[in-house]
């Protein structure tokens, strides 16, 4: 009993620092945001939720949230047209926590030339950046539906 204990002690000490430290890295990557590097901070809390995500996925949750702040009321790339075979994945009614693990499972489905419409009740940027580090030129990303209430975004393989 008393091993368990400090097991569970040793567990919960090890996981304060790494939580501690994502908390200090959202503050400042939000502080570069707001001081005008956006893109920059964008691209580092990409690369901080993927660092995270597998091993710390509640720190993970805060960078993808840190995200989400970055790029609140901000204008995607350009609109295209639609490819006929491409089909909806709706996440709208999925908990947000579920929502990007679905995203990357249904993108490693695709084939090359294959695509989705993803259909989401907010800007799905913070997803951009998350693609763009773990698939950097590996992913195409088309916005066709911009809010206020729906946003879609072709996603697709080259």
């Amino acid at each position: 009993m008393a091993g368990r204990d400090t097991q569970e002690r040793m567990s919960s000490k090890e996981t304060e620092p790494i939580t501690a430290f994502a908390k200090v890295t959202a503050r400042a990557l939000r502080m570069l945001g707001d001081a005008g590097e956006k893109e920059k901070a964008c691209e580092l809390a990409a690369e901080a939720w993927s660092v995270l995500r597998a091993d710390y996925p509640k720190e993970a949750e805060r960078m993808n949230g840190v995200l989400h702040y970055l790029t609140a009321n901000k204008c995607s790339r350009k609109e295209s047209d639609v490819v006929a075979k491409d089909f909806d994945l709706e996440v709208r009614d999925l908990v947000p926590a579920r929502r990007h693990e679905l995203i990357f499972e249904t993108y490693h489905k695709l084939e090359p030339g294959q695509g989705f419409i993803l259909i989401n009740d907010h800007d799905p940027k913070p997803l951009y950046y998350q693609f763009a580090f773990e698939h950097k030129d590996q992913f195409t990303w088309e916005p066709i539906e911009q809010g206020p209430e729906v946003w879609r975004v072709r996603i697709g393989k080259p």
